[in-house]
Formats: structure tokens, sequence, C-alpha cells
């Protein structure tokens, strides 16, 4: 479990694909330093094991055909930034909003600019489901936890303080990338109870 607040943004070394399998490598010396191997971090939003014991700054994950689909791990070049989260221990702050890691699609970013001192986020809204999106409602972007605040028939749009921009992966965003979604867990346990009892 995760709250959605970035801890710190780490970078990719490389992504290696080998004989059906997948290998993300990545420089973060914060969360590198005391992360074990079989720890979980979240990754972009995406929930990945430690594969091996981190070294000189360096974690590495295998990664699942089904996590390759679903998120933007594996269209990364080296270089670029990724959001660290480690899990949220038992007696920790809920600053966020409840993150499994389980990223449900991505989605283009349509706009990102500056307004004022502010960031004006918007980003496709996937129509397949867009009974997750309500307004003032929580989404996990790339693991940030963030707030809906206007949501049209085909975009969602979220405003983004400077402090947000800086911490993050936001600090590179541009229009056309890709960024994971996830969606509130609790609207998509309600979705299933009432289709159950329906």
């Amino acid at each position: 479990m995760f709250t959605g607040l970035v801890e710190e943004t780490g970078a990719v070394e490389a992504f290696h694909r080998r004989d059906g399998a997948s290998r993300l490598v990545l420089r973060a010396q914060a969360i590198s330093a005391d992360a074990h191997e079989g720890e979980s971090i979240a990754v972009n939003g995406c929930c990945l094991t430690v594969a091996t014991p981190p070294a000189d700054g360096r974690l590495e994950f295998d990664l699942l055909e089904e996590t390759l689909r679903r998120t933007n791990l594996g269209r990364l070049d080296p270089g670029r930034l990724v959001n660290l989260e480690r899990a949220l221990p038992a007696n920790g702050r809920l600053g966020g909003h409840f993150v499994q890691g389980h990223v449900d699609c991505v989605a283009a970013i349509k706009a990102w600019e500056p307004v004022g001192l502010d960031y004006r986020l918007e980003i496709e809204l996937p129509r397949q489901s867009a009974q997750y999106f309500v307004e003032k409602g929580s989404i996990a972007v790339d693991g940030i936890s963030l707030t809906v605040a206007d949501l049209k028939d085909d975009t969602f749009t979220i405003w983004i303080i400077p402090h947000t921009q800086q911490v993050t992966n936001l600090a590179e965003a541009s229009a056309g990338s890709f960024v994971n979604l996830e969606f509130d867990m609790l609207a998509k346990y309600v979705e299933r109870i009432l289709a159950v009892h329906s």
C-alpha cells in the first residue's frame, strides 16, 4: 500500500529485454541506501519488487509482460525521471490517498502549461473507465496522489503546485508523453459490489 506522496525521483539507467524477460535498472541515491532485496517500491505508481541487493545507488526490478502492457515503464529512455515511493509503514501518515501500485492504464498528456506560479495538467480521459472519475476525486498519475479539478468528455484536468512540479517527474513532463493512471480503488470496489448485487 502506498500514499501517492513521492519520496524521490530516480533516473532510468537501462532497460534490458532478453529471452522474454525484462529488467529495469534505476539510479536512486536516497531510497537505494536502505532498500533491500524483495522490498516493494512504487515506480511511477507501479508496485515493483527489488530484484537484487541494491548497490552503488542502483535499483533493479524484473518486469512482467502484463506490467509492460499496462504501464509506461517499457517506454522510458535512459535518463528519464521516475517517481519512487516505498510502501507505507503501519504507523505512517496517510497524506495522499490509498494507492495500491496497481496501474490501470496509460494515458497521454494533452496539455502541460504554467499558469502563474502553478501548472495546468490536462490528460486524456480513458473512455472505457470514465465512471471512475469525479470532480474533486482522487487519481494517481505516475504514482502522484492528485485531485481531479475539471472533467470533460475526453479529458480531465489537474492543477499542480510548484512543489509537486519540482520534486516529481512532472519537472520534465510534456504534451504527448504518457503517464500511468491508477483509479481510486474504493470506486472500483463499489462498482463491483453493485454489479454483483444488481
